[in-house]
């Protein structure tokens, strides 16, 4: 076959390959369209899950008679105009592809009005790019876009879809990420002529946490922090779970980036290594989260689905996130909430700079099971009972069954598990005194010789600083060999090999490694548990008192070191209910 020119429309169809997967990612193209339109509410209706119909009606600016036929043709886009404009763009949309791939595989109309305009106009296209008869329509102000019969003439992407159910379900997953993205804006999903849900606009915090309630339900929102950290020019906001609501597989996960839902490897690190300290193996939190930065900083050409973006300061971006995620689960402080239910569920917690009036000190003994409180006096203990109102925790009644501290508090009462309590103050404590201090060195007898590639030697002979300050020498000796000579001494029981190479591939991937931290968090962790108190020990009213207010003052004190609740509470009125009092 000669050499020739493919037909325009035989070009987005190959086009529309990239954009269009499934019906869903026609709804994600034209939301997004709406969006940078300036509407305030969008309408979607569906039929036969995307197949037979999409039909996403919007109240935006709308278009010009004039501009209806570029709309349609490929690389046609009001976005851009140059290079230094997609540096700094700021629109969903800009690649000008996404309405010509979808005439090309559907049957397409689009109908528009602008402002003080007499009526609106209609095209419909067939994806040619020629020919396009514009006629006049009734229609208010503001942009519909009707696809119908999608993949009508290209059987072979059609037989890869699934059921209409199954591919309704994925629009669905999409809208609600839309719905999540912008707040301002009213939402109404319909299926099958069925009205599926109808958003309001949410402006107030309040308003946000209930849409956020509506898509991820209320038992996320009665079980996260909200976050509003600004730094250097960053900003993230949001909700995050606290570590004991968490889920095994990481679908309710959504970070946005100046309004555009994306996934970042980088991104989904921070998240993961923010929470290692604190979440039960093999969960994943549950997050809603909103990066905004200078659109200099981030390049959101990086796919034609525009699900992936880079950050020109990667590292930077990575490590503000962590440390944001990490301050927000270090800083919760204990508060009694109110409860519907008594349930198992961590309680809800918000952030509180926590004075209790009076405060004893919690330390191990040499055997390291023993607490040590100091003496109450008289005088301590009249002030304790007069002030028991502020300690979040209450006041110690009895030790059930050597295991739990029974707590009586002003609203109601408090179950505290002795062990984990004791096992995250222990931890917590260990971890400071350990960072206060130099990591010291244990030189190996024989040292160790790792064969690695020449870019790992590269990178281990350029961060000599690095290892050096963890405790680790290591030294290039050939072009792809390194000399372990020392590791630190609190792991060296540890693979001293595996250490290297996977704190290596960190620093390959992510610019640095918090693989030794993470070593000697296991360490430390270890070492907490076997010091805590064990269960069946009974514990005097003095020595519960003692942990109750270290608990109420110790970071990440809702759970212990493994992601188990420390405690839990139940309300006045929800004793009252299991007796039927007053009913």
């Amino acid at each position: 076959m000669s050499i020739h020119i493919l037909s325009p429309q035989l070009v987005n169809q190959i086009a529309a390959g990239e954009v269009i997967e499934r019906p869903a990612s026609i709804v994600k193209e034209l939301v997004e369209n709406a969006f940078d339109a300036n509407a305030t509410q969008i309408t979607i209706h569906i039929e036969q899950g995307g197949l037979r119909l999409i039909r996403i009606s919007d109240d935006g600016v709308g278009i010009e008679k004039e501009d209806l036929s570029l709309a349609l043709s490929r690389h046609a886009t009001s976005k851009i105009a140059t290079l230094n404009d997609l540096e700094h763009v700021t629109s969903m949309g800009f690649r000008g592809e996404a309405l010509a791939s979808m005439s090309s595989v559907a049957k397409l109309t689009l109908t528009s009005k602008v402002e003080n305009a007499a009526h609106g106009w209609s095209v419909i296209s067939d994806g040619a790019e020629q020919f396009f008869d514009i006629q006049p329509a009734a229609h208010s102000k503001g942009t519909t876009v009707e696809v119908r019969d999608l993949f009508y003439n290209t059987p072979a992407r059609r037989k890869f879809l699934k059921s209409d159910k199954t591919e309704f379900s994925h629009i669905e997953t999409v809208v609600k990420r839309m719905v999540l993205s912008r707040f301002e804006l009213g939402f109404s999903l319909f299926h099958q002529q069925k009205e599926i849900f109808k958003i309001a606009p949410a402006l107030s915090l309040i308003e946000q946490e209930q849409r956020v309630a509506a898509i991820f339900s209320q038992n996320f929102i009665d079980n996260a922090l909200h976050l509003n950290f600004e730094i250097s020019g960053f900003t993230l906001n949001g909700w995050i779970s606290v570590p004991t609501f968490s889920r095994s597989q990481s679908d309710m996960q959504f970070f946005y980036v100046n309004g555009r839902l994306v996934k970042d490897k980088n991104v989904s690190h921070a998240i993961k290594q923010a929470y290692s300290d604190v979440l039960f193996s093999g969960r994943h939190p549950v997050f809603v989260l909103y990066l905004t930065l200078n659109p200099e900083e981030v390049d959101v050409n990086a796919h034609p689905a525009k699900l992936e973006v880079r950050f020109r300061e990667t590292r930077a971006v990575h490590d503000f996130i962590l440390s944001c995620v990490k301050r927000a689960l270090a800083n919760v402080r204990p508060m009694i909430p109110s409860y519907e239910a008594f349930s198992t569920q961590p309680e809800k917690v918000k952030f509180q700079d926590f004075s209790p009036h009076f405060q004893q000190s919690l330390a191990l003994s040499e055997s390291q099971t023993v607490i040590q409180p100091k003496e109450l006096s008289s005088e301590n203990k009249e002030k304790f009972d007069t002030n028991s109102h502020r300690m979040v925790l209450g006041y110690a009644i009895t030790h059930l069954h050597g295991i739990y501290i029974l707590s009586e508090t002003a609203t109601g009462m408090v179950l505290v598990d002795t062990h984990a309590a004791h096992e995250r103050i222990t931890y917590e404590r260990l971890k400071k005194q350990y960072a206060e201090g130099k990591i010291a060195s244990q030189p190996l007898l024989l040292p160790i010789k790792i064969v690695v590639t020449q870019t790992e030697a590269e990178l281990a002979e350029n961060s000599p600083d690095f290892f050096e300050s963890m405790g680790f020498e290591l030294n290039r000796v050939a072009h792809e060999t390194l000399l372990l000579r020392a590791l630190p001494a609190l792991l060296q029981n540890s693979d001293g090999e595996r250490l290297v190479r996977d704190v290596l591939a960190d620093l390959a991937e992510h610019e640095k490694s918090y693989r030794i931290q993470t070593e000697y968090n296991e360490v430390l962790a270890k070492m907490a548990c076997y010091g805590s108190v064990r269960a069946h020990r009974i514990l005097t009213q003095d020595e519960m008192n003692a942990l109750l207010r270290e608990l109420e003052q110790t970071e990440r004190g809702g759970q212990c070191n493994h992601g188990r609740p420390t405690w839990v509470s139940l309300s006045t009125q929800e004793l009252d209910k299991f007796f039927l009092r007053g009913q």
